[in-house]
């Protein structure tokens, strides 16, 4: 199914407001953002979802809830550690997440979202509701064994769950080449009885297809399927981690940047099309949300003593819980 034209307009939107997010976070928050380069795979799968379908992320995946189309404000504000924040400025960069939107979590654990989309999944079957479940992870993940375990217990099973691999060739610095030994990871679902799915990342609409097939194969009880988005990073994994070595060349992230950036490459698609002015006023109202989501994120205020109180215990008798000191 084709996304309308109006369709096609959310899709730019949600692509723009991840990479302004993380470009307006980049001076101030320079830690690695992992979205940028991959808003295409994102935004495109995002967009095959339902608002009661759940999502699992990775960390410092940013972008995810954005995809998904969450609120800005609340996003920013958690990244800058206040109280306004969705999670209260407690999860930060790290634990960003959205229950409203359906994001279950975003951890730091490599592949430590793949077992909770899979539980999402049986919840599902179980509650016989049509909804799905969509994990992300990178390419790095595929070697954990929580990867495994859980596409083999949703192909005997057949849950509703979408495992999606936003494969960006490497592993921090390490490649898949050097990784895996087979480096199409969508072959892997061959073993456990899954259809595996190679896509072009960069190819918003093309993700969003293969994405909206999968889903609907799980709707219908068909069961999951892996789908690998071949996409890039083009900042480092992280800012702060020094790498004291080159991995990768200037020309490799040149091109990459250059002529394969999605969000370029889906607007010059949009034009072609005839929707410029649609995307001029896209850009506008992005430029002026960012605005506005960093401005509430400074103006908000800091987490208080209580709140960490509130998230670290239970206290069902309702009466104020003593901590000697604090």
């Amino acid at each position: 199914m084709s996304l309308d034209p109006s369709r096609q307009l959310e899709l730019f939107t949600r692509m723009l407001r991840i990479r302004r997010f993380e470009e307006s976070l980049i001076a101030d928050y320079p830690i690695g953002h992992m979205s940028i380069g991959h808003e295409g795979a994102v935004a495109g799968a995002c967009m095959a979802l339902r608002d009661d379908d759940y999502v699992t992320g990775t960390h410092r995946s940013h972008g995810h809830p954005i995809g998904k189309g969450a609120e800005l404000a609340p996003l920013m504000a958690e990244l800058y550690g206040k109280r306004t924040g969705i999670c209260k400025g407690l999860g930060g960069s790290m634990h960003l997440t959205d229950t409203k939107m359906g994001l279950i979590c975003e951890s730091a654990i490599v592949g430590g979202g793949i077992p909770l989309a899979t539980g999402a999944g049986l919840s599902i079957q179980v509650r016989g509701t049509d909804q799905v479940a969509l994990c992300f992870f990178g390419d790095g993940a595929v070697n954990e064994g929580t990867f495994h375990e859980s596409i083999n217990m949703a192909s005997i099973w057949k849950l509703p769950v979408i495992y999606f691999c936003e494969n960006n060739g490497y592993a921090v610095t390490t490649t898949v080449a050097k990784s895996h030994g087979q480096p199409d990871v969508a072959r892997r679902g061959d073993g456990y009885g899954v259809p595996g799915v190679i896509v072009d990342g960069q190819n918003a609409e093309a993700v969003y297809e293969a994405t909206n097939e999968a889903v609907q194969r799980a709707r219908s009880g068909g069961g999951p399927t892996l789908i690998e988005a071949k996409t890039y990073r083009f900042d480092e994994h992280s800012n702060r981690l020094p790498i004291p070595f080159a991995y990768r060349s200037e020309e490799e992230v040149a091109f990459h940047r250059n002529e394969r950036d999605p969000v370029t490459l889906y607007r010059n698609v949009l034009a072609s099309r005839g929707q410029e002015s649609g995307l001029a006023a896209i850009e506008a109202a992005v430029a002026a949300a960012i605005s506005d989501a960093v401005q509430f994120a400074k103006d908000s205020p800091e987490p208080e003593v209580q709140d960490m109180l509130d998230s670290m215990y239970s206290n069902p008798v309702n009466f104020p819980v003593q901590h000697e000191g604090i």
